[in-house]
């Protein structure tokens, strides 16, 4: 049996067969780039809740959150083992010391069928003493770090705010293959700074720096309550319609390796933190048309990821 990409649904039924899915965490952390240590305001594209699910900012406790997100994928999905994802903002800003109280916490809640800890944060906020620390847990269970490129491009990083470097991200991915652990790497397509050429820049970059095990592909969206609705209020910037980011899309995945696990292709969120495009509410339709691009393609033909 063949796909057209390898999803990370794909490699979850490969390594540990049933259904996993991923309980989302809000830690209560914050970032660099919010608190004044690097700058102010979060990127742009940062609402409140800082990419997650507001958990914290309602005063539910990890246990709480555990205990809800079990539930809920249980019901939903039939889910029957579960990945541990600490998601909003920047999961490795603080000392090794509160770091261990904080995923040994959600640890406990999290039972024997936890299979796995996904932990997303920057590149300019991980070190050796951190990654011995994420590692440790490595001997029970499988550790992701996700770190938040976004873009190649400086001019690209400066605009939303990210307050690092293309430099501060291969630092840490190089240090981290000294450790057990995954990585997934984040990116944006559809900045407007950034033409299309630029965009596959970045992708072409992933696909030759060769040294992570999966990615997330995010499409542009304006949240509401973020910096960026600003922006395109006062800017109106163009957007991609969805035919033109699945267009982009393919081609992504026609110069990405093939074992390279494919674990998101679009933005999502909800109708009621969206302001534009409205197309992306629409992420099973975003990828069919994917899929039915790819098959048309005649060059993608042999790059199918065949399963083993």
């Amino acid at each position: 049996m063949s796909n057209l990409y390898y999803s990370l649904k794909d490699y979850y039924k490969k390594k540990f067969g049933g259904k996993i899915y991923k309980i989302t965490l809000d830690a209560g952390f914050t970032c660099p780039n919010r608190d004044g240590s690097k700058g102010y305001g979060g990127c742009i594209y940062c609402d409140a809740k800082g990419s997650g699910n507001g958990a914290s900012l309602k005063k539910l406790s990890l246990k709480e959150q555990i205990i809800k997100g079990k539930e809920f994928l249980r019901k939903r999905y039939k889910a029957e083992k579960f990945f541990l994802y600490f998601q909003a903002f920047t999961n490795t800003y603080g000392s090794p010391a509160y770091l261990k109280k904080v995923y040994d916490e959600a640890i406990q809640y999290g039972g024997d069928d936890i299979v796995g800890i996904i932990i997303g944060t920057r590149p300019d906020c991980i070190d050796i003493e951190k990654l011995e620390l994420i590692s440790s847990y490595t001997k029970r269970y499988e550790v992701w770090i996700e770190y938040g490129l976004q873009s190649i491009h400086q001019k690209s990083l400066d605009f939303i705010n990210r307050c690092h470097t293309l430099d501060d991200y291969i630092d840490a991915v190089e240090l981290t293959k000294k450790f057990p652990i995954k990585i997934t790497t984040h990116i944006i397509l559809g900045l407007p700074v950034e033409n299309r050429e630029e965009m596959l820049e970045t992708v072409k970059f992933i696909a030759n720096f060769n040294k992570i095990d999966a990615i997330k592909i995010h499409s542009l969206y304006i949240p509401k309550d973020s910096r960026l609705a600003y922006i395109y209020k006062k800017e109106k910037f163009s957007l991609f319609n969805e035919e033109e980011y699945v267009k982009l899309l393919a081609d992504a995945i026609e110069i990405l390796p093939p074992d390279l696990i494919i674990a998101r292709l679009t933005g999502e969120t909800s109708k009621e933190n969206l302001v534009a495009p409205l197309w992306v509410l629409n992420k099973q339709k975003v990828i069919n048309d994917l899929i039915a691009e790819l098959k048309k393609r005649d060059s993608f033909q042999g790059k199918f990821y065949e399963k083993k």
